[in-house]
């Protein structure tokens, strides 16, 4: 057998070792970009970038801009800061606003113009970091940007003293506005009288946190309800537990701690709770509108996906379609996907329940 020479040795061992550190990016690549996004301080000794005035309209992304003299829209935007140095984001960082003009206005506030004016609050978030641990650091990050949007809806309230409202957030927004929901209702319950809906999309929340002050929608013209749904895609097992292992609620003190109940789910196709699964018929239209200028309608593909409330979350079948495709960096992966599945659900939606309102009032 013929012996391998030190130069053979070393190249088989140069090839070996690429092979293993090959391996390991692939395995361990999203455990370093994660810790790079870690702020590497204690929240507790953490300085946080100065407050908004949202007496100013640098301090809004949208001010009362879509339909004009029907429904006011309060809209929280989710998580678009990746993080790093900060636990929370200052509102003029131009690669989180950017993300925000190009991915979720078009496609999560758009919905809701042709029915009401929209306004969305810039407000110091919790980085995409935050999303990706549950260490209390992280919490209390989620939990400090909960006063900016407390503070703009505050404002905004005082802006608009009459006519209907809609609450309307996505994902990390979402689970603000869960909070804001409640707090809004405690300190005045006749604001219920004024909602048409809270729309907590993309959201895991139960029941529970909002003490019966409200209670999601069970039926499509029933108003002063939530719509709250988190989606899965259909045999997606790990995903599914993925979600439910993170949830978090807000308890009474306004702390965020592990949900406990199965989670809330309205069908945004059918805009109920508990209804047999929605064929692909009823489905009303999903599109990608990422980078359109606002107040530009999408087109829209309809009867592309079947649905179904169980286990608190919302499933539904894999779409036939390519526009629906996530890119971008590895933090934009895991940021709200660059499309809508449930843009003509959503815009449906509010058409229904707003003018379920105005006929409760005879307008």
């Amino acid at each position: 057998m013929r012996r391998l020479t030190f130069r053979q040795w070393v190249g088989y061992a140069g090839f070996a070792a690429v092979l293993i550190l090959t391996a390991a990016v692939a395995v361990w690549s999203g455990d370093i970009l994660r810790a790079g996004l870690d702020p590497q301080v204690p929240f507790q000794t953490y300085k946080p970038p100065p407050a908004p005035d949202y007496r100013s309209a640098s301090s809004w992304a949208l001010m009362d801009e879509g339909a004009p003299d029907r429904a006011s829209v309060f809209f929280v935007m989710p998580t678009t800061f990746d993080g790093g140095a900060e636990w929370n984001g200052p509102i003029d960082d131009a690669r989180a606003n950017a993300y925000l003009r190009r991915v979720v206005l078009p496609n999560y506030a758009s919905p809701f113009a042709r029915e009401g004016k929209v306004s969305a609050p810039l407000y110091r978030q919790a980085s995409l970091y935050t999303r990706l641990t549950l260490r209390d650091d992280a919490r209390e990050a989620r939990a400090f940007a909960y006063e900016d949007v407390k503070a703009a809806f505050a404002l905004w309230l005082r802006n608009h003293p009459t006519g209907p409202i809609v609450i309307a957030g996505v994902e990390q927004g979402g689970e603000l506005s869960a909070l804001l929901v409640r707090d809004a209702l405690t300190a005045d319950p006749k604001l219920k009288d004024r909602l048409v809906a809270a729309y907590l999309i993309e959201t895991l929340v139960s029941r529970e946190m909002f003490q019966q002050r409200v209670t999601p929608c069970d039926a499509s013209d029933e108003t002063g309800c939530i719509v709250a749904w988190s989606s899965v895609e259909d045999g997606d097992e790990p995903a599914a537990r993925r979600k439910l292992r993170r949830a978090l609620d807000w308890n009474d003190r306004g702390e965020l701690v592990g949900l406990t109940t199965a989670p809330m789910c309205v069908n945004p196709v059918t805009g109920a709770t508990a209804q047999p699964r929605a064929e692909a018929r009823q489905h009303s239209g999903a599109t990608n509108a990422t980078g359109l200028e606002w107040g530009a309608r999408p087109a829209l593909t309809g009867r592309l996906i079947s649905t179904e409330c169980r286990g608190g979350l919302l499933w539904h079948s894999a779409p036939d379609a390519d526009f629906l495709t996530a890119g971008g960096s590895w933090a934009d992966r895991r940021k709200i996907v660059p499309y809508n599945l449930f843009y003509g659900d959503i815009e449906r939606d509010v058409s229904v329940r707003l003018a379920a309102w105005r006929a409760k009032r005879g307008l």
